[in-house]
Formats: structure tokens, sequence, C-alpha cells
């Protein structure tokens, strides 16, 4: 077991990328203060501990009910990327934050913590489809309380890369956030676009 705790590391710190992530939560909180953007990094982080614990545990068991394969998930996953990705390329996020100020409420659907972030960035079905088969690989308790404490330290660096992040956030100021959040609109909008080709590839529906 010892002998796979590195391979699992690597794994998961490969397919969640902690640090591809950090300027995409820049991004999608660029508008917050450095409090609030730390408490939506640890919410995002707790949510998405919690979802890829489900799914190492039950996470096959709960496709198979309902029929769902991790192809269909992988297109659904990558679908409800891009709508994010849209979002940011036209700077809607920053219209409705505006507006909401005037009103000085926060609209809760606008917490990026949730989503997109915990999932289905964090947690996106490669990295629910590798706990899955972490978790497989052994049938003992403590074998499979070791694999969530390897995604736990994952975890723990993307937290750490989050709030890394904000620092970034006070160098570039609000022209060259907004540079990097259309930039980072692109590049997400081609991360779910791949998403929904790898699903499709795995239908077999092309050859």
């Amino acid at each position: 077991m010892m002998d796979a705790l590195l391979p699992a590391f690597v794994t998961l710190f490969v397919i969640i990328d902690p640090i591809g992530l950090a300027p995409v939560f820049l991004a999608l909180t660029k508008d917050m203060t450095g409090g609030h953007r730390r408490a939506v990094a640890l919410r995002a982080v707790l949510v998405a501990a919690v979802i890829l614990t489900v799914f190492g545990l039950a996470g096959q068991a709960v496709l198979d009910l309902f029929g769902i394969s991790m192809a269909a998930f992988r297109i659904a996953g990558g679908a409800l990327l891009f709508l994010t990705a849209l979002d940011m390329l036209f700077e809607r996020r920053k219209q409705r934050r505006e507006s909401q100020s005037e009103a000085s409420v926060l609209d809760p659907a606008d917490d990026p913590s949730v989503f997109p972030l915990a999932m289905p960035l964090i947690s996106g079905p490669g990295a629910m489809a590798t706990m899955i088969l972490l978790m497989g690989e052994t049938d003992e308790v403590m074998g499979k309380l070791t694999i969530i404490g390897v995604m736990v330290a994952v975890l723990v660096c993307v937290f750490a890369f989050f709030v890394a992040a904000g620092a970034l956030g006070r160098h570039l100021k609000e022209t060259g956030i907004s540079v990097v959040t259309r930039l980072l609109g692109m590049l997400l909008a081609a991360l779910a676009i791949q998403f929904m080709i790898d699903g499709l590839a795995q239908t077999g529906l092309f050859g």
C-alpha cells in the first residue's frame, strides 16, 4: 500500500491540476475581497472532498443504479463547464455582481464555490473516475481510508494554490484580470469541448 501512495497522489494531482486551476479561481473570484475569496476556496475544497469521497465509495454503484455511463457523465460535465466559459468570455458574472451591489445583496447562485469550482473543475469526471478506480484496487478498509487521505492531501494543495492566486490578483489589477479572464474563458471552453469529445469517444458511436 505504501508503494501505491505516490502513484495515487501523482495521478490525482495531475487529473485535478491545482496549478492550472489557480488562475481559473482568480478569474472567477476577481471581484471578491480577500476574506471572501478564501471562504470560497475553502468551501469549494470541502465540497469537492465530499463529492470525491462519495464517488470513490459508491460512484460506480450510483451510476449503474441510474443507468448512467461515465461517457454520459463526461459529456454533461463538459456542457456545464462550457456555459461557465461563456460567462467568463463575456464577463456576465461581472455585470451580475455590479447590479447586485446596488441592492447590497449577493445572490447565492453567483457563488462559484460549488459550481463550477467544486464541480466540475476540482471534482470533475476525470477525478471522479480516478477515485472509483483507485478505491476499486483494494477491498480493505484501511486501504480505502489511505486513498481518501491521498485525495485530501491533493485538495490541500488545491487550497494552497487558490490562496496564492489572491496575491497574484493584487498585482494584475483590473485590466490584467480582465485579460486573463477572457483568455481562461477560451481555455475553459476548449477544456469543456475536450470533455465532451472524450465522452463521445467512450460511447463508441464514432468508431
